[in-house]
């Protein structure tokens, strides 16, 4: 999801702030399981979970904006299965998705979920987290995740209201991680064990990656997008920075945040890391030319349009945190 966030005090960084405006489920829960499938289908959610690899499968979620008839359902989600317990990897964009997702849980495992790890803060990955509270998931995040939902969260329940219905909306929370990851963290299933990594400043400055070192899955969130442009609300050069060493995990194949799932790995990468590099080359070419922030944003990685979903969507406001993240070197 690509939300902004508030930045300091200079003209240029309140004007991105405008311009971002835009399960326990086992036997003995089987009745709160079918409950779940009767309001997901109610709820008209179309919602399948593909098997990628042994004991592990993914949602993925459809390539458009936030919208009431998509209810939510736009970013990608997995399901980790080992011999003691489930981990789950973000819990959608509504109550709707988390409960329709906990349903396809029951119907793959009687393991408890033990697990909800969110990969990072936006909406499209945490709206659901109240459904995991509820069956009695423990919360996993980024040591920055809750100050960044603190600051957030009255500004996310309220524009989205606006942006997807009152409907949608009705009880959903921000709900924080209660496990915190600093830097690196494992998480036994069973037979499984998970490598949680927390990363500096890129797409946000919560983001995390989940890997599973028995099939050599890797769960990236939004660090790594697929077909739909890639969104800035953490750091350009921190992203670039990064890059190398997201690619030196040793996965085969990849879940990212958005687009096609799986993806081979590190090839998953390319793309992406093209198109930042022209947004930074064109940014500072922009500064330096003396070029006005109204101009450069609208040209600035226009040379990528023709290879993005949602590039006119997202462009200008990457243009813009791009600017003024740039313009400081």
């Amino acid at each position: 999801m690509h939300i902004g966030e508030a930045m300091p005090i200079d003209s240029v960084r309140r004007k991105l702030v405008k311009g971002f405006a835009c399960t326990a489920v086992s036997a003995a829960m089987l009745p709160c399981c079918l409950g779940r499938a009767a309001l997901a289908a109610a709820g008209g959610l179309e919602f399948k979970l593909r098997k990628i690899a042994d004991g592990v499968f993914a949602f993925q979620g459809v390539d458009e904006l936030m919208s009431a008839a998509n209810q939510g359902a736009i970013s990608n989600l997995g399901v980790v299965v080992g011999t003691d317990a489930v981990a789950v990897i973000d819990s959608g964009g509504s109550l709707i998705e988390a409960n329709t997702l906990i349903a396809a849980i029951g119907k793959i495992s009687a393991k408890p979920v033990r697990y909800l790890i969110n990969t990072h803060m936006h909406p499209d990955h945490i709206f659901g987290n109240a459904a995991f509270r509820e069956i009695g998931a423990t919360i996993v995040g980024h040591r920055n995740l809750p100050r960044a939902l603190e600051a957030r969260g009255a500004f996310y329940l309220q524009s989205f209201r606006e942006q997807i219905g009152g409907a949608l909306m009705k009880g959903i929370e921000i709900i924080p991680p209660t496990m915190l990851v600093d830097d690196r963290l494992q998480l036994d299933l069973g037979g499984r064990v998970l490598e949680l990594q927390a990363w500096k400043a890129a797409h946000t400055d919560n983001d995390l990656t989940v890997f599973d070192s028995a099939t050599r899955t890797l769960f990236a969130g939004d660090l790594v997008f697929i077909g739909s442009l890639p969104t800035l609300d953490g750091s350009l050069l921190g992203w670039l920075r990064q890059m190398d060493a997201l690619a030196a995990i040793g996965a085969a194949r990849v879940v990212p945040g958005h687009g096609p799932v799986p993806a081979d790995w590190p090839e998953a990468l390319t793309a992406e890391r093209r198109y930042f590099e022209v947004l930074a080359r064109d940014i500072r070419k922009a500064i330096a030319d003396g070029v006005p922030l109204s101009e450069a944003v609208r040209t600035a990685g226009r040379s990528e349009r023709g290879n993005w979903h949602l590039f006119d969507d997202y462009n200008e406001r990457n243009a813009t945190a791009a600017f003024a993240e740039l313009e400081w070197e």
